[in-house]
């Protein structure tokens, strides 16, 4: 990371350069991305199969109890669920998201040093921005995607099945509700992903700044001289950050991701029909069953599935970074 996100300049601690998005080799940075991230969803897609559902029921249940009923009755085929549909949406959203957040980075980054901005809020500012920009430009692929993989992850649930894979279900939504059903709750999804992204980068940004300052002052009373961490220790700190960002945005925008999964799943309002749910419809449903508690149905999967993919996604994309520099030993 940027020797900027250290604690102060007086601390005895030189971090590794930032790879700003220009030094980036584009299509291998993509390629590799692809393959990397494609491996990480494999990995916690079935946290978001059991955080959905837990989202959609209505009656109250533990994840364990939830978790065990899914393996006893459809094995575990149930935790992959339109995962086929969700892969093949996440490479082109995971491009538009990570080429949105380098170029709003660096550009917001470089507006902000040219006004005399601090360090510490211009860094603040740029990842909160970086991440804004990012999570809308990403949703306008991922919604569609979105609401059929989640349609597939409920079935045998809440729900009967009805979609024979990922096509069948696009077909039959198509048909039902046309065009605006592929985008069933995108207003939700802007509100609930832009801010959880804004939240997560400015987290990210500030916890390892938090992180440095400590690691520089414990290094400052044993040694004076300028100290290098090394990659471990580098990866290390990131990961810290970043477990600390998925948890807080996890917890500000669960409410929002509550109702924007059933916005995007269910049908109907008070009268069990056909109508699609609208935000309020969604809300008063919530309210019915346990007050506002409900909204944060599915907490614990999802604090946990951020978290950790937070950490995955963090040490990983830097690595990529790093592995698709264009003159590496430059940034060393």
């Amino acid at each position: 990371m940027a020797a900027e996100q250290g604690g102060h300049p007086s601390e005895p601690i030189h971090l590794p350069a930032e790879i700003d998005w220009d030094m980036l080799d584009k299509s291998r940075f993509f390629f590799l991305g692809a393959a990397l991230f494609s491996g990480i969803s494999v990995a916690l897609y079935p946290a978001i199969v059991l955080k959905t559902r837990l989202q959609i029921c209505q009656t109250p249940l533990s994840c364990f109890r939830e978790a065990a009923f899914i393996l006893r009755h459809e094995g575990s085929y149930g935790f992959y669920r339109g995962f086929a549909t969700s892969l093949a949406g996440t490479i082109p959203a995971r491009a538009l998201y990570m080429t949105a957040l380098e170029f709003t980075k660096s550009t917001v980054g470089s507006a902000t040093s040219r006004l005399g901005v601090p360090d510490p809020a211009a860094a603040a500012a740029s990842n909160a921005a970086a991440g804004l920009s990012a999570s809308v430009a990403a949703q306008i692929v991922w919604t569609p995607i979105d609401v059929v993989s989640q349609r597939l992850m409920v079935q045998g649930s809440e729900m009967p099945l009805k979609y024979r894979g990922g096509i069948d279900a696009f077909l039959k939504i198509l048909r039902s509700d046309g065009f605006p059903g592929l985008y069933r709750g995108f207003g939700m999804s802007i509100l609930t992903y832009a801010p959880s992204s804004a939240v997560w980068w400015a987290s990210y940004s500030t916890s390892q700044r938090i992180i440095w300052g400590g690691v520089g002052l414990w290094f400052s009373r044993r040694d004076s001289s300028v100290v290098k961490p090394g990659y471990g220790t580098v990866a290390a700190v990131q990961g810290a950050s970043a477990a600390i960002a998925g948890g807080a945005a996890a917890l500000v925008t669960m409410p929002l991701d509550t109702v924007k999964t059933r916005m995007q799943v269910m049908d109907g309002g008070d009268d069990g029909g056909k109508r699609m749910m609208t935000i309020r419809r969604t809300v008063r449903s919530l309210l019915r069953e346990g007050g506002w508690m409900a909204c944060y149905k599915g907490l614990g999967p999802r604090w946990a599935s951020m978290s950790l993919s937070s950490v995955t996604m963090i040490t990983t994309y830097e690595f990529l970074k790093r592995l698709s520099a264009k003159k590496q030993r430059s940034f060393n």
